[in-house]
């Protein structure tokens, strides 16, 4: 079982930067990716970068983060997402989660962080 907190979230103006971060605890050493959703009010939640746990490579980002938004993670398992030219589209609840071994799924999410960005 993996547990993961997310921080970092805030009200922020646009064209301003946040830097989330998720920390892992647990059975960490099955984790095998690590990705960030976001869910804004009234939408499904959505898909924004995700990174092979073993050496960070591999990131992934949807089209409308790219160039903006960077994931990364440290050797402890921990992500961070670093969000560059915030919109007031980025505006959501923001979740971390993680895929373990045997799973092509994300089984383990965090509680979720606010980020508001005001126009």
């Amino acid at each position: 079982q993996v547990q993961l907190v997310e921080s970092g979230g805030d009200l922020v103006q646009a064209g301003g930067s946040l830097r989330l971060s998720c920390t892992s605890s647990g059975r960490i050493e099955y984790i095998t990716a690590m990705g960030w959703f976001r869910q804004a009010p009234g939408k499904q939640r959505e898909f924004v970068a995700s990174v092979t746990a073993a050496s960070g490579v591999h990131p992934r980002y949807a089209d409308s983060v790219k160039g903006r938004f960077t994931i990364t993670i440290d050797n402890n398992k921990n992500s961070y997402l670093q969000m560059n030219s915030l919109k007031p589209e980025d505006t959501a609840v923001y979740h971390c989660a993680v895929r373990t071994f045997g799973s092509s799924a994300y089984r383990s999410w965090g509680q979720g962080t606010q980020v508001t960005v005001s126009s």
